[in-house]
């Protein structure tokens, strides 16, 4: 069986989520096949290989955003494959011989139909369009032969807003995390790690007014952003309370959860939440707004606020700085944090894609 895996989303240098879904999978998956199967990558640019495991065959063709998009399966019908699979659901399909199997992330669009702000304009007014209505959604899913998401809570949303006639499998995001994790006791201070954008539905004007509330908390924003975006945090925040990082190496990253007292989130809606996994895993404690897919996540390790309630998050904050409070979320979290690993999601997606082949060879 020849599996090509769509990897024409993945960011160099440095991964975002949807090019850390597609590595992580791609990595998970390969010693998980056969000595009669084989994983083959496609890409638009030749950077994007030194994103992903090395050795593996691959093939060139022309970026996602192009105009020959709607057509790219008849380049990748040359390569045969047995089946394709794309971490996205805006795979061309027109005149495909193959099967496919698209993802969808999440419905966030929908509900905040705010595009990202690195896109180009007229990427940015498709979007808006496109997100006006349900229809164009159940096309591009509908044709494919199967479809993925990743988590539960998508999922239920999908199947609420019918937005596909096909079988959808949940194949979990997941992250990297230390093998063992020694026990820590509550950190100095408080200081708390954001990491995530700042697009409106984040809700990071929450975590700062938070800030008001906790006399000598630091908030450390991880994430690169815009002058605009950081003059209006740091206009709302107290005095020295924001520390702006405008992006960070991993190394950084972890260190910066060893030595926080939580990571935070208020967001109002998300499609997984890789930064709870990163964190937990690591035995740090996480206090998140209280939607569904937060809850999916954290289980009963994470403290839970209102959305868009600063004081709720201040109380949450405090709660966890209780005696022994910090320690018993430390201890649970990397254990909840397991439950979300690539080599169980690479399990899951590869034996949909061996369904797929197969049905496609009887058919």
């Amino acid at each position: 069986m020849r599996i090509i895996v769509d990897c024409r989303y993945v960011r160099f240098p440095r991964h975002d989520g949807i090019s850390r879904f597609t590595a992580g999978i791609v990595d998970a998956l390969l010693p998980l096949l056969s000595a009669s199967e084989s994983l083959e990558l496609l890409v638009s640019d030749e950077r994007q290989l030194a994103m992903l495991p090395e050795g593996l065959p691959w093939h060139r063709v022309s970026g996602p955003t192009s105009v020959r998009e709607p057509v790219v399966a008849l380049r990748v019908n040359r390569f045969a494959p047995d089946v394709v699979f794309s971490p996205m659901q805006t795979m061309g399909a027109l005149g495909r011989r193959y099967p496919l199997v698209l993802t969808l992330h999440d419905l966030i669009y929908y509900a905040h139909p705010t595009p990202p702000r690195d896109l180009p304009w007229p990427v940015r007014l498709g979007w808006r369009l496109y997100h006006l209505a349900w229809w164009p959604q159940r096309l591009l899913l509908n044709r494919a032969d199967a479809v993925v998401t990743v988590s539960e809570t998508t999922r239920s949303l999908m199947l609420e807003h019918r937005l596909t006639r096909r079988d959808i499998t949940v194949v979990p995001n997941a992250a990297g995390r230390p093998e063992t994790v020694e026990p820590r006791i509550l950190p100095t201070g408080i200081e708390l790690v954001y990491m995530g954008s700042f697009m409106p539905y984040k809700g990071v004007e929450t975590l700062v007014a938070a800030l008001h509330l906790l006399p000598g908390a630091r908030l450390h924003l991880l994430s690169r952003i815009l002058p605009t975006d950081r003059a209006l945090l740091e206009s709302a925040a107290p005095r020295d309370a924001l520390v702006v990082h405008d992006g960070v190496s991993d190394e950084e990253y972890a260190a910066l959860l060893d030595r926080a007292t939580a990571l935070v989130s208020a967001s109002r809606d998300e499609g997984f939440g890789i930064p709870l996994v990163e964190a937990m895993g690591r035995g740090t404690p996480v206090v998140v707004s209280d939607i569904p897919i937060f809850r999916e996540i954290g289980g009963e390790t994470a403290l839970y606020a209102t959305v868009g309630d600063a004081q709720a998050f201040a109380a949450r904050i405090r709660e966890l700085l209780e005696p022994g409070e910090w320690e018993r979320r430390s201890a649970a979290a990397p254990v909840e944090a397991a439950r979300f690993d690539w080599s169980r999601s690479a399990a899951v997606l590869l034996e949909l894609l061996r369904e797929q082949a197969e049905h496609g060879r009887s058919s």
